[in-house]
């Protein structure tokens, strides 16, 4: 879930993005960056929490909530774009600060729909606005990792995942209390508004040399990135399946109520906020390659747990193990694009098309296969996909581990060590 349209070198050298001058401390920009992937993940968690309130309130089936489900996506890939030409026009820390308020706003529309058109139309601009924030805090994330000269993209995925993780369980609390979504949600945006705002005083403000061109707004990625993107898409599309879908498969499928149903998609975001933080100090000691192998066969058994459970904490452990596996790919496989060609930004922002596609397509093929067969069979599809990583991970290889010439223009080579 990462862009870099923002990110210094996506356009020629007289246009690149300047630091603020006297730029604040590297650590202290770190946590402030960090704070942010915290509020962005909250806002995640707390919708994803209500989700079955949503489907009964919109009156959908599993079909018609599938499709409702991926214009969140459709509308993140249409505005991601825009973000890298906000950020270069207003600097990158006041276009963060109001792209985080929009998305961090928009959380309440969705409980406000009353059937499948506007629902649809809520979503899109939820994921529209959720996607520019998400790009502008991932390229200011690649700045930050820069200044200090060692990988913490992990770790800034691990904050996301800790603000998903607390913005699930007040979700779980108010589920389990029956409150009224719109409420639950109403008074959630107001709080995430009012924190963003704040944490966003602290991160880098890059600001583009006058008179420079912006950022252009497509340029095809190298061939090496749509392998690292395809690793990718078997991650996400396994993340998307679980925070959209975990909560309905312990309701539909395995009888839970609704405040163990919402504790599923808890324990989710819990273990991959643990994995994320882990997830520097275990791929310098044992390599990116063989951490996502690793990870794939963790993601499999998680879903073979899931798709077999006969009881709801057989499944919420097949969750738990699921986020495990999949959480450091998505922060390897843009560390791993940053060194796949003389172009960094531009591999990275095409690995960032291609998980945010993924996004688009989980939740309608999840809910496609409920529709025709059943939930179970859904999450059999997320199993495949998790093999996936095991298959493909060698892709992730970092440029200083591959033959000379390989690594041609890699200056990232470094972040992560195989």
């Amino acid at each position: 879930m990462t862009g870099a349209d923002g990110v210094r070198g996506t356009h020629p050298p007289t246009g690149r993005d300047l630091p603020e001058p006297g730029p604040r401390r590297p650590h202290r920009a770190r946590w402030a960056v960090a704070a942010v992937f915290a509020v962005h993940g909250a806002v995640t968690g707390s919708f994803a929490t209500r989700i079955p309130w949503i489907q009964d309130h919109a009156g959908l089936s599993a079909g018609q909530l599938g499709l409702a489900l991926a214009f969140p996506a459709l509308g993140a890939s249409a505005a991601m774009p825009l973000a890298g030409r906000i950020s270069h026009r207003w600097g990158s820390r006041r276009a963060l600060r109001g792209m985080l308020a929009l998305w961090t706003a928009c959380l309440l529309l969705p409980a406000l729909a009353p059937d499948l058109l506007s629902l649809c139309a809520s979503l899109f601009l939820f994921g529209a606005t959720a996607g520019l924030a998400d790009v502008a805090m991932n390229a200011l994330g690649v700045e930050v990792e820069q200044r200090l000269g060692r990988s913490v993209m992990s770790g800034l995925h691990g904050m996301w995942s800790t603000g998903a993780l607390v913005g699930s369980a007040a979700g779980t609390v108010a589920a389990h209390l029956g409150t009224d979504a719109r409420a639950h949600l109403g008074l959630a945006a107001l709080v995430l508004t009012a924190l963003g705002a704040g944490v966003c005083r602290g991160v880098p403000d890059l600001r583009g040399t006058p008179g420079a061109h912006p950022p252009p707004r497509f340029a095809l990625p190298p061939r090496a990135a749509l392998l690292i993107g395809a690793v990718g898409f078997c991650a996400v599309f396994a993340e998307a399946a679980s925070l959209d879908w975990s909560a309905l498969y312990l309701r539909d499928v395995l009888g839970a109520s609704a405040g163990a149903a919402a504790a599923s998609t808890t324990a989710f975001a819990c273990t991959m906020a643990v994995a994320r933080f882990a997830g520097d100090t275990v791929v310098e000691r044992y390599g990116a390659v063989r951490t996502v192998r690793c990870g794939g066969v963790l993601a499999a058994l998680g879903g073979g747990l899931v798709a077999t459970a006969a009881a709801p904490a057989v499944a919420m452990a097949g969750f738990a193990l699921l986020g495990t596996g999949i959480a450091v790919v998505v922060p390897l496989a843009f560390a791993a694009a940053g060194g796949s060609g003389p172009a960094p930004s531009q591999s990275i922002a095409g690995v960032a098309t291609i998980t945010y596609t993924s996004g688009l397509i989980a939740p309608t093929a999840i809910g496609s296969v409920a529709e025709f067969a059943s939930l179970t069979a859904s999450f059999g599809l997320v199993t495949a996909l998790a093999l996936g990583l095991v298959l493909g991970a060698g892709v992730l290889r970092p440029a200083s581990a591959r033959p000379v010439g390989a690594a041609k223009g890699a200056h990232r080579s470094k972040t992560v060590r195989e």
